[in-house]
């Protein structure tokens, strides 16, 4: 059976595994809502297909996303991750990473959970858009603007407004699969794979 995918996938097996597995569904998860704001983070200025092929190397460089083991890096351990060939080395991204990792914790002492904060910007309910084409698919959101302003007002950093309306459509915030795609109903219906 062949299945019709959003546009935006291509033959990579990575790609069509995240597309079909992950991208799009409700996240609940706080180490896993970390881990998609920092890749995200990464992406800014490169192709999700790089971040992705990547996406092993960063999980083993950056301690499995767990923010209380980044928060507490410090310069030596930032010099060696610039060395480490299999992820993305931009110094200011992975300074970033840090400060962000601290700025998470703190929301998830105040809220108990990043998860609890962050659902607040849809209102608790994953949004579902019905979009034909990937033209019709925005690059930010009032909501995702809303959520880079408090997030930045929190001390993060790389978390723009596009920045964060492509981790709320990864972290399935927003459901922005194609009406087409087989996965948009599947999505819809609260189905994962």
């Amino acid at each position: 059976m062949k299945f019709t995918r959003c546009g935006w996938v291509n033959s990579n097996p990575l790609m069509v595994d995240y597309h079909d597995r992950e991208w799009g569904v409700p996240v609940h998860d706080d180490r896993k809502h970390f881990e998609f704001l920092v890749l995200d983070a990464f992406q800014a200025g490169l192709s999700w297909a790089i971040v992705l092929n990547k996406r092993e190397n960063f999980r083993r460089a950056l301690d499995g996303f767990d923010p209380a083991k980044i928060a507490r890096y410090r310069a030596s351990r930032i010099a060696r991750l610039l060395k480490d060939p299999g992820i993305v080395r931009n110094r200011l991204k992975i300074a970033g990473t840090v400060k962000n990792a601290q700025a998470f914790l703190a929301i998830q002492e105040q809220r108990g959970s990043f998860d609890a904060f962050v659902w607040e910007f849809v209102d608790g309910v994953t949004r579902r858009n019905a979009w034909k084409t990937i033209r019709q698919i925005p690059a930010r959101t009032r909501e995702s603007d809303r959520l880079s302003e408090t997030l930045k007002e929190r001390g993060f950093t790389f978390v723009g407004s596009t920045i964060c309306y492509a981790y709320m459509q990864a972290a399935g915030l927003v459901n922005d699969h194609l009406v087409t795609c087989f996965r948009h109903a599947e999505v819809s219906r609260g189905k994962t794979r």
